[in-house]
C-alpha cells in the first residue's frame, strides 16, 4: 500500500475533515526517520511562508528534534541554516569542509559508548540542541510540544509534554542498538517510532492536523544482503511503516505528506541537499493543500 497526499486528502476520516469553516488550531505532527527527517525543514518553511503558526506540535525521534527547534522560536530558514553550518556535504571540497568550523562539532557528537546499551549516549548532541534553542523545559517553548517515546518494558506509548525537554528528546530518539535508552519517571524509554512513528493522533485538541511522514523507502538498487547494522535499522523501519499503514486504516490527519526519499540511511546527514531536493514535490503538495483550506 502506497500512501500519497492525493489518495488521502479526498477521503479524510478524521474529525477535522467533517468540520466546516476556516482552520483555527493547527496541529503539526513530525515523524521519525533519522537523517531523512531533514525533509521536515522545507515543510516548516512552507508554514512560515503562509504565515501559519501551529497551535501544537507532536514529534517522534528526529521529528521531536526538529519540532523542538521550531517550537523554541526558530524559523524553518534558521533551522536550515544551522544544518548547513553543521553538515559537510558531498559537494564540499576538503578545503571547504575545513572552513566549516562548526561542522567539526559533528565529530564531538559521536558520543560513543561501547557498552551493552547502545553505540551513542546522545548527551553531546542534546547539549548542542540546548545551545541552539536555549530552552530547558517544555514550559519555555513558544509553541506547545508533545514528544512521543516508547516504554521498553510495557510496550506502551509515553507522551512527554512537561518538565525537562532535552531529556524527553533524548528518550524519543533512543533507537535500539544505536542510542542509549533513557530512564525517566521510573520508566525505561526508547525511540517513539516503536509505537507511533508519525504521531498525528496525539493532536486531538487541534482543529486541523498536518502530518509529515519522512520514513521514505528502502534503496531501489540491486538487492543485497545487509550487514548487521543495516539489518537492525532496516527491520525497525519496516516495523514503523507497518504501524503507519495500519493506523491510517482507522484514523487519518487532514493533510498527510510523505516525501519520496530513497537511499538515505539514518546517520547520513551529509546528504542534506539531496534530501531537500527529493522533498520538493512534497513541499509543493503541502503548499497547495494548505492554500485550499486557508
Amino acid at each position: 500500500m502506497k500512501v500519497t497526499v492525493s489518495s488521502l486528502v479526498p477521503a479524510l476520516k478524521s474529525l477535522g475533515a467533517r468540520r466546516r469553516g476556516p482552520m483555527k488550531k493547527l496541529g503539526l505532527a513530525l515523524g521519525g526517520g533519522g537523517a531523512k527527517g531533514l525533509a521536515h525543514i522545507p515543510m516548516l518553511e512552507v508554514l512560515d511562508e503562509l504565515g501559519l503558526r501551529p497551535h501544537r506540535i507532536a514529534g517522534t525521534s528526529i521529528g521531536a528534534v526538529i519540532g523542538a527547534l521550531y517550537a523554541s522560536g526558530l524559523s524553518g530558514a534558521r533551522i536550515r541554516e544551522g544544518v548547513r553550518k553543521m553538515v559537510i556535504t558531498r559537494g564540499d571540497s576538503f578545503r571547504e569542509a575545513l572552513r566549516k568550523k562548526d561542522a567539526l562539532k559533528w565529530i564531538q557528537f559521536m558520543d560513543l559508548e561501547f557498552g551493552r546499551h547502545g553505540l551513542f549516549k546522545g548527551d553531546k548532541f542534546i547539549g548542542f540542541l540546548y545551545d541552539a534553542m536555549r530552552a530547558r523545559t517544555f514550559e519555555e517553548l513558544q509553541i506547545p510540544l508533545r514528544v512521543v517515546a516508547t516504554d521498553f518494558n510495557t510496550s506502551e506509548q509515553v507522551i512527554l509534554d512537561s518538565g525537562d525537554l532535552l531529556d524527553a528528546i533524548k528518550a524519543s530518539m533512543g533507537l535500539p542498538g544505536v542510542f542509549t535508552p533513557v530512564t525517566r519517571g521510573g520508566r525505561v524509554l526508547i525511540d517513539g517510532g516503536g509505537v507511533n512513528p508519525v504521531p498525528y493522533d496525539v493532536l486531538d485538541d487541534c482543529d486541523f492536523v498536518v502530518a509529515i511522514d519522512v520514513m521514505g523507502d528502502l534503496r531501489r538498487d540491486a538487492p543485497r544482503v545487509p550487514n548487521l547494522f543495516r539489518a537492525v535499522l532496516g527491520t525497525f523501519d519496516i516495523m514503523q511503516k507497518s504501524i503507519i499503514v495500519e493506523k491510517l486504516k482507522h484514523v487519518s490527519p487532514d493533510i498527510y505528506i510523505r516525501p519520496a526519499i530513497t537511499g538515505v540511511d539514518i546517520l547520513e546527514f551529509y546528504k542534506a541537499d539531496e534530501i531537500y531536493e527529493m522533498a520538493k514535490p512534497a513541499v509543493r503538495k503541502l503548499k497547495q493543500a494548505l492554500e485550499k483550506v486557508l
